[in-house]
């Protein structure tokens, strides 16, 4: 029998052979029977392009764009299609996006330098053209390497990287990518060494420097990134690259001042610039200045009226309204054809938002669906593959094997887990925490998540987590708390405890409790239709996939809640469970009983959280800066008619 790899080799063997005809016929045929196969759409966009029907490429491509819409090929094919019918600016535009998608490709490259110069622009055809050099210098299994990369088939790079730096240890490049790979993969110690050896042997290479800082950062090694951002700062003072990197930095050490000093000092060289103002908005924002972080949002926005990240963070105030206008300018963006991906999606959130505010909630609902379609298709999230994972925890995570480890692991009582699902309160019950004068607020730190990654092993589809928990022995458990007491410690102040919200560690208590078994954690719980359609509405930046979709989002919340049942069965007492609308309903009450829970006295402080003056990071930054409110509560209720399937993925949890 015929499989559909051996179909879809045979339609490529055909093009390969310009037998465009045939080819077309295969690729149609299983573009018929699976309307999502991408590789068929593109093959069979190849095809019509060069049989020169157009009209049907443009609909092969409009349906691959929509399955993959950060698919490098799929906008090189699209701009040879664009050049067929000799729409200059067209072409230029689908080979810049190809570019930036995948910058391996050099066929985009050189037909980039080519347009480029014929419309009389040499400087960016030279630029276009040193790209496409680059590339064809680089050894073919790197650019195989960067295909895999940014095609999302990160085991396969891995594999071939690997394979190259084996045979040539010292190639910056690709240590570089195989650092990338591990960024993507979360296995983020890898990357950091990786790009502090590049840094080694080539430390006047740019990129790699930057990507170091990158690494540093998502391992919240703020003061070191913050070193390294002040070296190459010092490189080239006046390099606004240079000075931006240093303003994030600086505001990762909350150093704020000398943050706005260099965000205006860019701006001084390039007013308007709308990247710059929104970064600073955030930074006004993560400091309490809401005025004037709306109008640098604003200041972005009129620099560039499709900046659609200045527009979703007004939305992400959550107190700020739009007026008309900007409700009707919004629009006018979102309707463009050539509007950036991230900028589709910033946009179809912020309307979103804008839209439920003015109580229209029908083309509210839209908006968010669409915004939540594009992300989900983008990061092609496996709801199977996480119930899989989960139901694994419950296998394996059992009461035999937390006696067998009694008296394991490291003493330190100092870690406040809060874990759950995000939009579920933890920031709140974060800020109330912090106000205690023997507790720290730090972040949703990685460290547990970053432990996890290392034990599941590098084998492709051959995880041993969490089955390697059974053969951990003592000294290794004690010594993986140790560490995570130790790498923690640059995020504290000076009180004995502190706080650690990154909520996905539900996951993995089991772990938590095998390494620091005096560790205290609670489970920030909201009502599962809240909690979840409030999820629904918001961008986040990463490690939330399950979001983008009712049924994908519907569904986690089970898993969550049968994994929790589990760790109250297995452990006992071990776990919290802070209700958010009993927090609603008794501020103090519950409070009380998670003081009397972590062993710490009342202090009245702890009620007046809203008054903390402390950064806060998360989409809830402004909500907890007013006192206790429910203006969250039963916002679901008026989106009602369309919830059908989250109310289905919840089943009896709902």
């Amino acid at each position: 029998m015929t499989t559909r790899d051996d179909r879809l080799a045979q339609a490529q063997k055909a093009l390969q052979a310009g037998y465009f005809e045939k080819g077309m016929a295969l690729a149609a045929a299983l573009v018929d029977e699976d309307p999502g196969d991408s590789e068929a759409l593109y093959m069979a966009a190849v095809a019509a392009r060069y049989l020169k029907r157009f009209v049907e490429a443009e609909r092969h491509l409009a349906a691959l764009h929509a399955a993959m819409p950060e698919y490098g090929r799929a906008w090189q094919e699209a701009g040879h299609l664009a050049r067929a019918q000799g729409d200059r600016a067209a072409a230029i535009a689908a080979f810049g996006r190809a570019t930036r998608f995948n910058p391996a490709l050099e066929a985009s490259w050189r037909a980039l330098a080519e347009l480029e110069q014929a419309a009389g622009r040499p400087t960016a055809a030279e630029a276009a053209r040193a790209q496409a050099e680059r590339v064809a210098r680089l050894p073919r299994e790197l650019v195989a390497v960067m295909h895999h990369l940014h095609e999302g088939r990160l085991l396969r790079a891995e594999e071939i990287c690997r394979h190259f730096l084996r045979a040539n240890p010292r190639n910056v490049e690709g240590m570089r990518l195989l650092a990338q790979i591990g960024i993507k993969l979360g296995i983020l110690d890898d990357a950091e060494f990786l790009l502090d050896s590049a840094r080694a042997f080539e430390p006047d290479n740019i990129q790699v420097r930057l990507d170091y800082i990158d690494a540093l950062r998502r391992r919240q090694k703020f003061a070191q990134a913050r070193t390294e951002a002040e070296a190459l700062h010092a490189r080239d003072p006046e390099n606004p690259l240079f000075q931006s990197h240093l303003a994030i930095e600086s505001m990762q050490t909350s150093d704020y001042d000398r943050a706005f000093e260099l965000f205006d000092a860019i701006l001084a060289k390039l007013p308007g610039d709308p990247a710059t103002l929104t970064s600073k908005g955030h930074a006004l924002k993560t400091t309490g200045a809401q005025e004037d972080a709306v109008a640098s949002y604003q200041a972005a926005i009129a620099g560039k009226p499709d900046h659609g990240d200045a527009w979703y963070a007004l939305a992400n105030l959550k107190t700020y309204r739009f007026t008309e206008d900007e409700i009707v300018r919004m629009r006018e963006q979102a309707g463009r054809p050539d509007l950036a991906f991230m900028d589709r999606v910033h946009l179809s959130f912020a309307l979103g938002k804008a839209l439920e505010d003015r109580a229209d909630y029908a083309d509210s609902f839209a908006h968010y669906e669409r915004g939540n379609a594009l992300k989900r298709a983008q990061t092609r999230y496996s709801a199977d593959a996480m119930t899989a994972e989960l139901a694994k925890q419950r296998e394996l995570c059992t009461a035999d094997l937390f006696a067998r480890h009694a008296g394991s692991g490291h003493d330190a009582p100092d870690p406040i887990f809060i874990v759950g699902l995000p939009r579920a309160g933890s920031t709140l019950l974060e800020q109330i925490l912090a106000s205690h004068s023997q507790v720290d607020g730090t972040l949703e730190l990685p460290n547990i998540l970053a432990l996890a990654h290392r034990l599941r092993g590098r084998k492709a589809g051959q995880s041993r987590y969490p089955e390697i928990l059974h053969d951990l022995g003592s000294d290794q458990l004690a010594a993986f708390g140790a560490k995570f007491i130790e790498d923690t410690q640059v995020h504290r102040q000076n009180a004995p405890f502190f706080i650690d919200k990154m909520p996905n560690n539900f996951r993995h208590i089991g772990l938590i409790h095998l390494i620091l078994p005096n560790a205290k954690i609670i489970d920030a719980r909201r009502a599962p239709l809240d909690c979840c359609f409030s999820g629904f509405k918001q961008l986040f930046a990463e490690g939330q996939e399950f979001t983008y979709g009712l049924a994908e989002v519907g569904r986690y919340y089970a898993d969550y809640v049968d994994l929790m049942d589990h760790w109250d069965t297995v452990l006992p007492g071990k776990v919290l469970r802070v209700q958010h609308e009993d927090v609603l309903d008794d501020l103090e009450g519950q409070t009380r009983r998670m003081l009397d829970y972590l062993g710490l006295p009342f202090e009245e402080q702890c009620l007046e959280f809203h008054k903390t003056r402390r950064a806060v990071r998360t989409a809830s930054s402004e909500q907890v800066r007013r006192p206790i409110n429910r203006s969250g509560q039963d916002a679901w209720k008026p989106y009602d008619p369309w919830l059908a399937p989250l109310r289905e993925a919840l089943g009896q949890h709902g």
